[in-house]
């Protein structure tokens, strides 16, 4: 007896939903993708319940006839592919023919559709993969599908769907990457009746940017724009200044089609290579432009990998473009006030406002600042060296009273000479400056000051404190984060973070750790969830990443002028051995010996 079946037509239909429908957002993207390979102008997106039991998508692009309504929901049937040959240089966003044959496998589907000048439409009924009814009917030009009850036939699937916010979530973000690929395509997105986005469709990739990234994202986005050898790319990236604690904002495409791609990823990060703070990331729209023989959009069913024939060129054309975009950024910036403000700040102290480029004010601002008038505290405040000075005097006194006592406390002075530093000041706004037993100290102080944060947070065995903030900051995170958000909120409240759903698809942060400056919450969020989407299988490892980046927002920062006594604090952290490494494993300190400044200066041969 043979040991190989055929699959029957249903069951090859339903794996082939596996493939290509994953969640209901998989559904919307093959759906809008059709509506692009229609010549529709106008798309409508409209889902309820996360997506799970209503999906439309209208259009009103070329339709179908009765006939090819009738075979369109039969796997392998399309209009985009005729031939093999037509594999080598894909131009359409569909062409496999499986995803109504997938969709409509695990879904009942309502499809309403008349072709342009026909008379009248066709209307079709379509339940697990069988057609119920068809019927003439009265409708529009274009396409409209109606999708309910997804894996209503695969109970195994349908426990496996998240939460209606966060599949809702991948719902927006899957039509937001169509819209945004198709500036000359108006789109507009709905979820349980409210309007979530509408791009105008102008074909002005700024419009676009603006309406589905919000004015905040488009405002600091620098056009981005070369070409060369047959390949072109267009688009935009955000000033360095604006870099973001995760790559959720960062969209590529390649002929139209979104993608995600390591190579275009690295080629964006490593131009801006130096100009970003280390655990930021870079946004941008990129819109790459090559021939379709150059590029394999067949790799994978949900046809976001794509393969490059000549690798190197698309990287270097990517990094290049956005190297020189930030390159002309530097050019200077003229920062005034109005003449009226100058008139009235004139009367009372003469060249105190002007105006000035960005390159005098970066040298106006590195200039040191002018010493303070002492308060007092500071030279009221003993040193540890005076401790160390006056030991012998204290401890004889001690020894009288209890001999016991008095060799503790020798002991106890001992260390403190041995750790006892002076602190000389700050350099570069970034380093302390400090003297140790004949040796220059040089100091890190986010990196020495994130150390000791974090090495307290991991000590405690309760939940860090929080506090409430007086308004809640309002982050907007993608599906991943959204999702990610959701699933670790017990996790995160345990770190002092308060993030509860607001409205359709935002979250409200209601409280930080104490530590944490509220004007740090969104950036915080942020890193968190890449921490989250990176971290390690085990509960504790994803906690420490957690650690770090809550130690890393409640540092003091470099290029910040810092109290006296905080420096001082940090430093006798540092000297008396307590903090050698940051979080990360890298050196806090670095010390020169007097020797080796006397030979440097020639003081000594």
């Amino acid at each position: 007896m043979t040991k190989i079946n055929i699959l029957p037509p249903l069951v090859a239909d339903m794996i082939a939903a596996g493939e290509v429908v994953e969640r209901p957002a998989s559904v919307i993207k093959e759906l809008v993708e059709n509506a692009f390979d229609a010549d529709a102008k106008k798309i409508s997106v409209e889902f309820s319940d996360g997506g799970a039991t209503y999906i439309r998508v209208t259009d009103d692009g070329c339709g179908m006839s009765p006939e090819d309504a009738g075979i369109a929901f039969t796997r392998h049937a399309t209009s985009k592919l005729r031939d093999e040959k037509g594999l080598e240089a894909i131009g359409t966003m569909g062409f496999r023919g499986e995803a109504l044959a997938a969709i409509s496998a695990v879904s009942r589907i309502e499809l309403v559709t008349r072709e342009k000048g026909a008379a009248e439409g066709v209307a079709v009924t379509v339940q697990a993969g069988d057609i119920i009814d068809m019927v003439p009917c009265g409708c529009p030009e274009g396409t409209s599908i109606t999708v309910r009850d997804i894996f209503f036939n695969t109970p195994a699937r349908l426990k496996f769907l998240k939460s209606d916010r966060s599949e809702a979530a991948a719902c927006t973000a899957a039509a937001m990457h169509c819209a945004l690929g198709r500036p000359d395509i108006s789109l507009r997105c709905r979820r349980d009746g409210e309007e979530l986005f509408f791009s105008p469709g102008d074909g002005r990739a700024e419009s676009a940017a603006y309406s589905l990234l919000g004015r905040e994202t488009a405002n600091s986005m620098l056009p981005c724009k070369a070409e060369g050898e047959g390949m072109a790319v267009e688009g935009f990236v955000s000033s360095p200044a604006m870099g973001r604690g995760n790559r959720s904002n960062q969209h590529f495409y390649c002929n139209g089609r979104y993608i995600k791609s390591a190579l275009l990823q690295t080629a964006l990060e490593q131009a801006y290579k130096n100009t970003l703070l280390t655990g930021r990331f870079p946004s941008c729209v990129l819109y790459l432009s090559l021939s379709r023989g150059a590029v394999d959009v067949n790799v994978h069913p949900a046809k976001t990998e794509v393969k490059f024939s000549d690798e190197k060129k698309v990287f270097d054309l990517v990094y290049q473009a956005v190297r020189a975009t930030l390159e002309q950024e530097s050019a200077p910036l003229e920062i005034g006030l109005s003449e009226s403000t100058k008139r009235i700040a004139a009367a009372a102290k003469p060249d105190f406002f002007r105006s000035m480029s960005a390159g005098e004010y970066r040298r106006e601002a590195a200039r040191p600042s002018q010493a303070r008038p002492s308060s007092g505290f500071d030279n009221a405040r003993p040193k540890p060296a005076y401790y160390a000075q006056k030991a012998p005097e204290f401890v004889e006194k001690e020894r009288e009273k209890s001999p016991a006592y008095a060799e503790k406390t020798v002991e106890n002075v001992e260390k403190v000479k041995e750790s006892a530093c002076r602190v000389i000041g700050e350099a570069l706004g970034t380093y302390i400056v400090a003297e140790l037993d004949g040796e220059m100290l040089l100091i890190d102080k986010h990196a020495a000051h994130e150390r000791m944060i974090f090495d307290r947070l991991k000590a405690q065995n309760r939940e860090i404190m929080s506090q409430t903030l007086l308004s809640p900051v309002i982050i907007k995170p993608d599906a991943g984060d959204a999702e990610l958000i959701e699933k670790n909120a017990q996790l995160l409240s345990s770190l002092g973070f308060e993030i509860e759903p607001f409205g359709a698809s935002d979250f409200a942060i209601r409280a930080v750790p104490d530590d944490i400056d509220p004007g740090e919450a969104a950036s915080a969020a942020e890193e968190l969830c890449e921490k989250l989407r990176c971290g390690g299988v085990d509960a504790g490892s994803v906690r420490d990443e957690l650690l770090h980046t809550v130690a890393c927002k409640a540092a003091i920062k470099a290029g910040r002028r810092h109290d006296t006594a905080e420096l001082e604090r940090i430093a006798e952290a540092v000297a008396s051995g307590r903090v050698k490494y940051c979080p990360h494993g890298r050196p806090v300190s670095a010390r020169l010996t007097k020797k080796e400044l006397d030979k440097f200066f020639s003081r000594i041969v």
